[in-house]
């Protein structure tokens, strides 16, 4: 069978047995480095990932994947009387696009929480308990009590763990929330208003256990009845990750005396963090890629000078210096693309495993790597994204390939002459 000259020289330096220990030394050096390089990058961005979608899940799991509120008036004024409101018509445009599969009116005011001589600011959301997506989200987080106790005018809460840790609550305890509004007339007053425990629930997020008490929708709304700002509309969609394009439509449906947002907006610091973090472990990790490259060059640089005297007599047979040139490129993308093929391999079967090699690795050499005591999770996600595994399979291709230029070029330039004067 035929194959090109540079084709059939590469492959016969990869496989031949080389005599200069240190040239062979470096070779598996390379292969090995590059394979290791392109399985870390695999498998920290897939825990990387399998810790955002965590993150997300924990974030939407009780706030709003889209919320309507009412619009500032122009120049940063207050938000419109409610009666230039129509929460209903609004809740009835939203169900008709798309994307769109639950609405639910809310009401959020900021409150003190007070019980004997302790004080926590909290946020005081009235929701609807009857609802499907209420009992989906808050019923199957609540670790203590009942969402059917929540009855509208019974004066009852159900509360964060980390709420009823830091005042010291339990079920039918008594707490008194301190509301701050504004009369009709615009002057400030404070609503002091005694509630019932009748719930502790817990998500795993101090945004929410820390903060969040809810309440019956028509009890939330007696306290500031005609303030507009405390309203709004909690909107689910049928992907989270659509979200976005589900807003824009929403801006489009309604009128401008409504505001849209959603979840992407509200937590947009915590994903710009994960998403900074995921950028520079990349960049840091890649450099091991870096560094197995460099091998490849030292390698193909001592194999060109040990290969001289082949060089040249293919050269006074009639071989171009592209012909020289890729013998050796050949030989260094044979090396580096084997590296980063078995480097996507073990990367996949790490990452689409963790969950079983982690805990195999922790009763086996007896440590455990997320303390239940200190993390609300002890189980490392993982999440493969095939883009991601992608674009660091073509990276370590360039580097790998890149690496191959200057000996390459090198080779090309070998005078004949001078490399068989002394054989």
């Amino acid at each position: 069978m035929f194959y090109p000259l540079p084709l059939y020289v590469g492959l016969r330096y990869v496989r031949a047995r080389s005599h200069k220990f240190f040239v062979s030394f470096i070779t598996w050096a390379s292969l090995v480095g590059v394979c290791v390089g392109v399985a870390a990058l695999i498998v920290i961005l897939s825990v990387m990932n399998g810790f955002e979608s965590e993150l997300r899940d924990r974030l939407l799991s009780l706030g709003a994947q889209v919320r309507v509120i009412a619009a500032a008036a122009p120049g940063g004024g207050s938000a419109p009387p409610s009666a230039a409101l129509d929460w209903q018509d609004a809740a009835r445009r939203a169900r008709t696009l798309a994307g769109v599969a639950d609405v639910a009116p809310y009401a959020e005011l900021t409150a003190l929480a007070v019980r004997e001589t302790e004080m926590l600011p909290v946020v005081l959301r009235g929701i609807e308990p009857q609802k499907s997506a209420t009992v989906s989200e808050l019923g199957t987080a609540i670790t203590q009590g009942h969402l059917k106790d929540l009855v509208p005018g019974s004066g009852r809460v159900i509360v964060g763990e980390l709420i009823a840790e830091r005042l010291g609550l339990a079920l039918g305890d008594e707490l008194t929330l301190l509301v701050p509004t504004v009369t009709a007339d615009g002057t400030p007053e404070a609503k002091l208003r005694g509630f019932t425990v009748a719930g502790i629930f817990e998500v795993g997020l101090q945004e929410h256990d820390g903060t969040l008490v809810f309440a019956p929708l028509d009890d939330v709304r007696t306290l500031t009845p005609a303030s507009a700002s405390a309203q709004g509309l909690r909107i689910r969609v049928s992907d989270v990750l659509a979200a976005p394009a589900v807003a824009a439509r929403l801006r489009a449906a309604l009128p401008k005396v409504y505001e849209v947002h959603d979840w992407t907006e509200d937590n947009a610091s915590y994903f710009r963090a994960t998403r900074i973090e995921k950028t520079m472990m990349s960049l840091i990790l890649l450099l091991i890629v870096a560094v197995a490259a460099f091998n490849i060059v030292a390698m193909l640089v001592m194999v060109v000078t040990d290969k001289r005297t082949d060089i040249a007599i293919l050269r006074t047979f009639g071989a171009a210096p592209r012909r020289v040139m890729g013998i050796f490129v050949t030989q260094g993308l044979v090396i580096g693309w084997l590296g980063v093929a078995l480097g996507v391999a073990l990367g996949l079967a790490l990452a689409l495993n963790v969950e079983t090699i982690v805990p195999f690795l922790e009763r086996t050499f007896h440590f455990q790597i997320l303390d239940s005591d200190v993390y609300y999770s002890s189980v490392i996600p993982s999440e493969v994204h095939a883009a991601n595994v992608v674009a660091i399979a073509a990276a370590a291709l360039l580097l790998t390939t890149l690496a191959t230029i200057y000996p390459a070029l090198r080779a090309a330039r070998t005078a004949p002459a001078e490399a068989l004067r002394y054989e």
